[in-house]
C-alpha cells in the first residue's frame, strides 16, 4: 500500500468515526507533509469538535511550519469550517492529555505587533528554568529503555572526572523518538532530574513567529539563558516540524532554513560554550530530520521509547486509579489485555472506566466502583493509537537508509515477530 493509497484509508475512517478525534488527530499529522492546507481543514474540524486547544495551538504551529518548509503562503493556520463540520458535536471520547506545561513556556505580555500568527516574539529573560523532582527511578518499566540511555548517554555524564581525562567536555545530545503517548517529555525530565540540572521545555509554538529573524532570536535566547542556569537541558518537543530537512524553495523554505542554520550554530558553540548544557529532542519522525542535525558531534545519540511494557502499563493504570474507588482491581490482567497499548491510550481505559462507573453510580444512587471487568470492557473498545505510526516507520525501515538511528527499532519488530 502506498502513502496515497493509505491516507485514503484513514480518511475513509475519520468519516466514519467522526467523533474519534484521537484518530483525526493522527490524520492531521500525516496530511503535514502531503496537504497542509487541507490539514488546516482537518484542524478546523478538530477544534469545532471540541479538541484539546493546548495540541490545536501546537498542530496549527506545525501546519504553518510544513507551509514555510514547502515554500507555500503562510496565510491563516485554519480555514474557515466547513457546514459540516460546525454540525459535529464533541467526541465522547477525549483524547490524550497534552504534556504536563513546563514553567519554561514563553509568555510575555502580548502586544499588537505580536498578535497574529506565530509564536511570542524573543527577548532576554524569556525562558525560566525548572527543577524537575523526577528522576529515572522514577519511571516505571521501561528497562530496556533506560539501560540504553545509561550506556549511551548518562553514565559518561555521571562521571565527569573520567571524561574529562578522556578529553570528553560536559554536555551532550540526545533524540528520542517514537509513537505519541509513550513519555518522551517525561523521560527528557526524568534525565535532567537524575543529572540534577535545570529543564527548559521548548515547543514549535514558542518560537515561530510572523515576523522575520523573531525565531532565530527565540532559539539564541532559549541557549543563553541554559547557558546562565548550567548544568541545564533544553528540551524541544515536536523536533521534525522545526529542525526538518531543509529544501529550496520560496521565502517560507528560506525561513526554515534560516531556524535551523540558527540551531546549527548554538549546537556547534560557535558564538559560546555549551559546556554544562544539554539538548535533548523528541519526535515521532525521526525520518524528517535535517540530516546536518544529525551528524556526529551534534544530535549523535538515539533512544527509541516504545510502547510502555506490561510493568508500565500496570504502574499507569495504578497511578490513575489511586484515591478512585476500585473494587480490588487486577491491573495486571488489564496491564495484559492492552499490549501496544501508548501510555496516553492507557490512561484513556482508566478514564473510560471512570466515566462507565460513574454513570452506574448516579442511576444507583450510590457509589459503583470501577472493577477488572469494566476496565477490560474500556480496553477492548480502545485501538491502540501507535498502530498508525507503526504503519508510516515501515517504508522507512524497509526501503530508507538507515545510519543505526532505527536499530532498537528494528530489534523490538524481530522480538514481536515482525521483519
Amino acid at each position: 500500500m502506498d502513502e496515497d493509497d493509505f491516507l485514503q484509508v484513514i480518511a475513509q475512517e475519520v468519516e466514519a468515526d467522526p467523533q474519534n478525534l484521537a484518530l483525526r488527530e493522527d490524520f492531521i499529522t500525516l496530511l503535514l507533509q502531503r496537504d497542509p492546507d487541507r490539514a488546516s481543514r482537518e484542524l478546523a474540524v478538530f477544534e469545532a469538535s471540541g479538541g484539546d486547544p493546548a495540541r490545536s495551538r501546537l498542530m496549527r504551529a506545525r501546519i504553518m511550519a510544513a507551509r514555510l518548509r514547502s515554500g507555500g503562503a503562510m496565510g491563516p493556520a485554519v480555514a474557515a469550517i466547513p457546514d459540516a463540520a460546525a454540525a459535529t458535536e464533541p467526541s465522547a471520547v477525549p483524547h490524550e492529555p497534552p504534556a504536563p506545561a513546563a514553567a519554561s513556556r514563553a509568555v510575555p505580555a502580548p502586544t499588537n505587533e505580536d498578535s497574529g500568527i506565530g509564536g511570542p516574539r524573543a527577548s532576554a529573560g524569556l525562558w525560566d528554568a525548572e527543577r524537575p523532582s523526577v528522576t529515572l527511578a522514577d519511571v516505571a518499566g521501561l528497562a530496556e529503555v533506560k539501560q540504553h540511555l545509561d550506556a549511551t548517554f548518562l553514565a559518561p555524564l555521571r562521571n565527569p572526572e573520567l571524561a574529562a581525562a578522556f578529553g570528553q567536555r560536559p554536555g551532550g545530545s540526545l533524540l528520542m523518538y517514537g509513537p505519541p503517548g509513550c513519555g518522551k517529555t517525561f523521560i527528557a525530565k526524568a534525565i535532567a532530574g537524575d543529572l540534577g540540572a535545570s529543564f527548559i521545555h521548548v515547543t514549535l509554538a514558542d518560537l515561530l513567529s510572523k515576523w522575520i529573524g523573531d525565531s532565530e532570536k527565540a532559539i539564541q535566547s532559549v541557549f543563553e539563558d541554559a547557558r546562565a542556569a548550567a548544568p541545564c537541558v533544553i528540551f524541544f518537543d515536536e523536533f521534525d516540524a522545526l529542525g526538518g530537512r531543509r529544501a529550496s524553495g520560496g521565502g517560507g523554505a528560506h525561513s526554515m532554513r534560516m531556524i535551523v542554520t540558527q540551531l546549527l550554530e548554538e549546537l556547534d558553540g560557535v558564538a559560546s560554550d555549551n559546556d554544562g548544557v544539554y539538548f535533548l529532542a523528541a519526535t515521532n519522525r525521526p525520518w524528517d530530520i535535517d540530516p546536518a542535525l544529525r551528524r556526529p558531534g551534534r544530535i549523535d545519540k538515539t533512544v527509541v521509547v516504545l510502547p510502555p511494557d506490561a510493568v508500565a502499563r500496570a504502574a499507569i493504570l495504578q497511578g490513575e486509579l489511586r484515591g478512585k474507588p476500585a473494587d480490588g482491581v487486577d491491573t495486571i490482567a488489564v496491564a495484559a489485555a492492552t499490549e501496544g497499548f501508548s501510555g496516553a491510550d492507557i490512561t484513556q481505559v482508566a478514564r473510560v472506566g471512570l466515566q462507565q462507573s460513574m454513570s452506574a453510580s448516579m442511576s444507583a444512587g450510590a457509589i459503583v466502583p470501577v472493577t477488572t471487568q469494566v476496565l477490560l470492557s474500556a480496553a477492548a473498545a480502545v485501538t491502540p493509537s501507535t498502530g498508525a505510526w507503526f504503519e508510516q516507520v515501515a517504508p522507512v525501515l524497509d526501503y530508507g537508509t538507515d545510519d543505526g538511528t532505527f536499530e532498537q527499532l528494528r530489534a523490538y519488530r524481530v522480538k514481536r515477530g515482525r521483519r
